[in-house]
């Protein structure tokens, strides 16, 4: 259970500025189906604070902490009722998708069915992603390094416009 990376967390100054999820950590599912999040992860957020855990087409669990969730109860509430494709999407997006929690130690149940999605039986890669976080079976996440490396990572960047 290690990470690389850089974990950046606001200053006491910044408080009011989200925090940021950067960062690669290798953890292991505990017998109950919990995940220990990183500590530079959790230190902005309280007990009551909501994620919300939901499976991404690509084969990963996607994490949204709170600030993400709250843009996207704004987006949903915004939907209008008369929308019936928009509607279906919101019902079958959240039919699927899971309120998380952290507990004393850090650490987060997941669902079986999220984890079979992702295909994690027992390793995790918890991968920062700025704004979230997301969740790999190790030998997926090795596909995306493998696709993003060498020419093809910066060949991307220049897309991005970073």
């Amino acid at each position: 259970m290690g990470h690389f990376g850089a974990v950046t967390a606001p200053t006491p100054m910044s408080q009011s500025v989200s925090p940021l999820y950067t960062g690669l950590f290798r953890h292991t599912l505990d017998d109950k189906n919990r995940l220990t999040i990183p500590s530079a992860w959790r230190f902005a957020h309280g007990a009551d604070d909501a994620f919300l855990a939901t499976p991404h087409p690509d084969g990963y669990i996607a994490v949204l902490p709170p600030a993400e969730v709250e843009k996207l109860r704004a987006k949903i509430a915004a939907l209008a009722l008369s929308d019936g494709a928009g509607q279906d999407f919101v019902a079958r997006f959240f039919a699927q998708t899971l309120s998380l929690w952290f507990d004393k130690q850090g650490r987060m149940s997941v669902s079986a069915e999220l984890l079979q999605h992702a295909g994690i039986s027992k390793d995790a890669v918890l991968v920062g992603s700025l704004t979230k976080f997301n969740i790999y079976e190790p030998s997926r996440w090795q596909k995306v390094e493998a696709r993003t490396s060498g020419e093809n990572f910066g060949d991307i960047m220049r897309r991005l416009g970073i």
